[in-house]
């Protein structure tokens, strides 16, 4: 009914500007066709714009497709050249813009462009026909996120100026249109939606703004097109403000087909877009009236109730009253009432029950103020203070202490300190500050030769102290100084023997015992009499890796642990081999077990091909020679340790080897070849020949290759014994026992076992000497 009511009242208004308008000028209110000439002018007569017009943003919108024929497309210059009649085009007037389209988008000129309807005109009359598809949508979308910037032309939006589009379309879009069509309404575009011919009415309802009978139109050809000039010369004159019942409370702003409800200064607009409610600035603002604070359009005043007037500070209000008679007795301030007066006190004080005097308040009395150190009674509140050398937080309650150092510009050399008032430097302990107050210098408590020191003295944090040299103690008078004999003076808890050393002690055991890990017990060596001279060879090839080489040492460490290693004992060389034979130590450079372990420590691996009969070679070839530190008649036994096969022969080394006399043990480990080994190790192979699958079961086999080589190595005593009976032989083949007369390899090593082992040993070597073993004559090495 509504739309009904507005669409008659805009066509009465029309009529009413028919009538109203000189009828020798009727051409000018239906203005005819103009036909398109060849040479693309339009002779228009000047028209007089009977328009009330608006300021317009007016971007029109030209369907520019192959569909459209040349003389249609002249009809559409000259429907947009009639239709600019009827606009007032100027920078503060209304703005035009024109873009056409077809398969893109040719912006012709935008809103900022021109500034003369002859201008617009011109530009019109100079477009030519892009004769491609029919993109409208993506028209629509240039129009809503281009040609309506401000970049372009358009006006800022809070200055609510129109803006118009006008599209102009013969077909049926090739994209969508829908969507973006109700974006660019929903950006305040007011869009005006004309078809020509076979459109779609759907399609340019989907486009045009609401109401559709205002802004949806459907011409059957381009002839027609001139129809609507009327239609829109209606549109665009008529103040709709005068046709509608709009019920704007305040004032009414006209739009083409449209208005909107406005305020007076003052006023803003409520929710409803129609009514409008006083801005009351009184109620945001601080007004600091005494009286009365009136909203005014442009701010607020204050003003005095009746029998008052404002005073110069236009604030505070005041009458010629009882007060000046001088009489009144307030203390603070005397207030004039009808025909009396009051006294008021200042800010921050109240009246006393005299009704004269005043006191004051103390605003921190009910202790909810929440200080955390200070506070302090103001004449509005209960304002929380700090202490010197604090400032109070954001939180306005709680304080920091002032760090006058933070900045790090102290410049201190050792130390500093932050006080109530500044960054103050320090010194540590046994310094002094300079006189700059920045730097430190040590303080010699020595300097002036009163310490009477007998040997050293020291300047200390708080003295001088006597000290002694290495070997000595200070005496109880803390000056002079006595020998130091620490193994006389401590509990050293040393099993066998305490040594005093310069400023500490060892422990040391006897002969045939080692030190234990806690570095004062002892224990006896498993093979404290036994005595050979021993080359391990080690495998240091890729296939071992770091990890497990590092294994293989501790394995070495462990057989010498469980050796009586020195200049008359046993006797321990070491050649690792892999691609390459490299001698690490040989069996005459150390004489102590420690000395062999750190050696054995500092292996370097070698990690490449593994050469174990070229190892074998060395062994038997360089290893136990004279040079080397091999001795006469002393039994010879190598531990030869792989991990796999060997990349050379074997067989003829060891046997050279064995036949010699060397008693080789035969250690494999993981991928080691089993007829490698029975061909390294001595016979029988139960006894020189160990396996073990991985390296962590390799300490199993240890122990057994610890107990084997202390039951085949003769005692010390026999080896003295043989070397004088047989001074001019050697041993060149081990001396094997049969299982019946050897004891179990726990029972080894005790005495009993060691005199039963000596004395096989010297039958053994005369039947030897007897059998004419003993071939190796001393002269011969």
């Amino acid at each position: 009914m509504l739309s009904s009511f507005i669409t008659m009242r805009c066509l009465a208004l029309g009529l009413f500007c028919l009538l109203c308008c000189n009828a020798a000028q009727t051409y000018r209110r239906h203005p005819r066709p103009i036909t398109a000439r060849s040479n693309t002018t339009f002779p228009i007569k000047a028209v007089e714009n009977p328009c009330k017009a608006i300021p317009l943003d007016f971007v029109f919108v030209i369907d520019s497709s192959r569909s459209i024929r040349p003389n249609d497309y002249e009809k559409v210059k000259t429907f947009i050249i009639n239709l600019l009649q009827f606009l007032e085009i100027g920078h503060n007037a209304t703005r035009v813009g024109l873009l056409q389209y077809g398969s893109v988008v040719q912006p012709e000129f935008s809103l900022s462009t021109y500034t003369t309807k002859s201008e617009v005109e011109q530009a019109v009359r100079n477009m030519e026909h892009l004769a491609t598809g029919t993109m409208t949508g993506l028209a629509i979308q240039y129009t809503m996120e281009t040609a309506f910037t401000e970049e372009h032309g358009a006006r800022p939006m809070n200055l609510h100026i129109p803006r118009i589009a006008m599209i102009v379309t013969d077909g049926r879009p090739q994209d969508t249109v829908e969507e973006i069509a109700a974006q660019a309404r929903q950006a305040g575009i007011q869009i005006f939606a004309i078809g020509v011919g076979r459109v779609d009415m759907n399609t340019l309802r989907a486009i045009g703004s609401e109401p559709h009978s205002e802004h949806v139109h459907l011409v059957a050809n381009f002839s027609q097109i001139e129809t609507l000039i009327s239609v829109f010369q209606s549109k665009l004159c008529s103040d709709m403000c005068e046709v509608v019942d709009h019920q704007c409370q305040h004032i009414c702003v006209s739009s083409p087909a449209s208005y909107r409800c406005k305020c007076r200064e003052g006023y803003i607009l409520n929710p409803d877009g129609k009514t409008c409610t006083a801005e009351d600035t009184c109620t945001v603002v601080d007004h600091g009236c005494e009286h009365i604070c009136a909203n005014l359009p442009r701010g607020y005043e204050c003003r005095c109730r009746p029998g008052y007037q404002l005073t110069i500070d236009l604030k505070t209000c005041n009458r010629i009253d009882h007060c000046d008679l001088g009489n009144h007795g307030c203390e603070h301030n005397c207030v004039t009432v009808p025909e009396s007066y009051i006294c008021t006190c200042k800010r921050g004080y109240v009246l006393n029950l005299d009704g004269k005097t005043c006191s004051k308040i103390d605003h921190c009395a009910d202790g909810t103020h929440g200080c955390e150190q200070e506070f302090m009674n103001t004449e509005d509140s209960c304002v929380c203070k700090c202490r010197k050398g604090y400032t109070l937080r954001p939180d306005g309650k709680t304080c920091q202490k002032i760090d006058h150092c933070a900045d790090g510009t102290h410049g201190c050399e050792q130390e500093f300190m932050n006080t109530e008032d500044s960054c103050v430097c320090k010194c540590r302990k046994g310094y002094t500050l300079e006189s700059d107050g920045k730097t430190c210098k040590k303080i010699d408590h020595c300097a002036d030769g009163a310490h009477r020191c007998e040997q050293e003295f020291m300047s200390t944090e708080d003295s001088c102290v006597c000290k002694c040299r290495k070997g000595y103690t200070l005496r109880s008078d803390g000056k002079t100084c006595k020998s130091l004999d620490l193994c006389q003076t401590v509990h050293h808890g040393c099993e066998h023997q305490c040594v005093s050393t310069n400023d500490s002690y060892i422990c040391r055991c006897f002969e045939g015992f080692m030190l234990a890990e806690d570095g004062k017990s002892c224990k006896k060596l498993e093979c404290s009499e036994g005595v050979m001279d021993l080359v391990f060879v080690i495998d240091g090839s890729k296939s071992l890796g770091p990890n497990n080489f590092e294994l293989v040492k501790q394995f070495v460490n462990s057989i010498v642990d469980s050796l009586d290693i020195s200049k008359t004992g046993t006797h321990v060389g070491l050649l690792q081999y892999s691609t390459k034979v490299h001698t690490e130590f040989t069996l005459g450079q150390y004489s102590t077990a420690q000395h062999i372990k750190s050696a054995v420590n500092r292996m370097q691996y070698m990690g490449r091909g593994s050469m174990t009969g070229s190892a074998l070679r060395h062994m038997f070839e360089s290893s136990f020679s004279t040079k080397e530190g091999a001795r006469f008649n002393i039994p010879r036994v190598s531990i030869v340790f792989t991990d796999g096969r060997s990349q050379d022969d074997v067989s003829e080394w060891a046997t050279k080897a064995k036949n010699s006399g060397i008693t080789i043990y035969a250690l494999g480990v993981g991928k080691a070849i089993e007829q490698e080994l029975r061909e390294i190790a001595s016979e029988p192979d139960e006894k020189h020949l160990y396996y073990a699958e991985d390296f962590e079961k390799m300490a199993e086999i240890t122990k057994k290759l610890k107990s084997r080589i202390c039951a085949g190595t003769p005692h010390k005593a026999e080896v003295q014994e043989s070397l004088q009976g047989s001074q001019k032989y050697v041993l060149s083949q081990p001396i094997n026992f049969s299982s019946a007369d050897k004891p179990s390899d726990e029972n080894m090593c005790q005495c009993e076992n060691v005199i039963m082992f000596q004395n096989q040993v010297t039958e053994k070597l005369k039947s030897l000497v007897q059998n004419n073993i003993l071939l190796c004559s001393l002269h011969s090495y």
